[in-house]
């Protein structure tokens, strides 16, 4: 998840860049960008990137807040604070998503991660920018952290909006794991699951359920051996989960809030090129460490 930066800040740090992984260098100003992780504000990079030349895009954008965002010990931190409130945040949102669908390909799929607070509003822009007709899911990601109101239910999920450049064009791989939650479920002689019926056995995929648009997957705690020390960092389940879904092998998966660089760890581990970028010179001095070391 990237920064908001001030006028000022985003104007020093637009364009600059750090060194990066061996497939990840950078074009020279005015060229296009090449596949890799570039320091620059995403509305500057993405209209240097040619139409379509992107199989999936994932972005997890500032979740409008009203707070600065830090992570602990106070490493790093980014203002999200915005002082026209939620009309400013969709003003910030608009030209980027027209650019998300512009360089998305025609089997591409964009995924763009929020939370209660903006989710409503992306959906009605991504439904004008895409077409409602392109909407494939609303996914939500469920965990559970410390916290609990005594005013409402506890807030313990994301929404990741998930539509296609053209549906019926777009990649999908289905993906099981887990246990059928199933009464009367046996095994037989080879192992595989059944039911059995007044028709006779029932059988399961042995591989285990489809997953649905509901996704238990654990948030990443202040302790874990993942953590890097940005704030907003997710866990590389979840992007491991949505590359092997929407991408094939050599597919180009970008990432233009990149932050930490989990989207480009795991496409890289998935065999996949990548495209990232973030205002933040730090957050992606995390990322190309993160890459490096892999």
């Amino acid at each position: 998840m990237s920064d908001r930066l001030t006028e000022a800040e985003s104007r020093r740090a637009s364009g600059r860049s750090v060194r990066p992984p061996a497939n990840a260098a950078n074009g020279a100003d005015g060229d296009p960008p090449d596949p890799g992780i570039h320091v620059a504000d995403n509305l500057d990079l993405m209209p240097r990137l040619a139409d379509g030349c992107c199989d999936l895009i994932y972005v997890d954008p500032p979740f409008a807040t009203g707070a600065v965002r830090a992570a602990r010990g106070g490493a790093h931190r980014f203002d999200d604070r915005w002082s026209g409130g939620i009309k400013a945040f969709v003003a910030f949102m608009q030209p980027r998503l027209v650019e998300f669908r512009r360089v998305l390909a025609p089997h591409g799929t964009l995924y763009v991660h929020l939370d209660w607070r903006a989710a409503a509003y992306v959906r009605v822009m991504l439904d004008t920018i895409f077409g409602a007709d392109n909407f494939l899911n609303e996914i939500i990601w469920h965990y559970r952290t410390g916290g609990a109101s005594r005013r409402w239910f506890g807030r313990k999920h994301d929404t990741l909006l998930v539509y296609a450049r053209r549906a019926g064009r777009h990649r999908f791989h289905v993906l099981r794991e887990g246990i059928y939650r199933t009464d009367g479920l046996k095994r037989d002689e080879a192992g595989r699951p059944f039911k059995s019926t007044k028709k006779g056995r029932l059988y399961f995929n042995a591989h285990g359920p489809a997953l649905t648009d509901v996704w238990d997957i654990p948030f990443l705690s202040t302790v874990s051996v993942e953590r890097v020390g940005w704030p907003t960092q997710k866990p590389l389940a979840l992007l491991d989960r949505i590359i092997r879904a929407s991408s094939n092998p050599d597919d180009l998966v970008a990432d233009f809030f990149c932050g930490s660089g989990t989207t480009l760890v795991a496409a890289a581990r998935l065999g996949r090129r990548f495209l990232g970028c973030d205002l933040r010179p730090e957050a992606v001095a995390l990322a190309t460490k993160r890459l490096q070391a892999r």
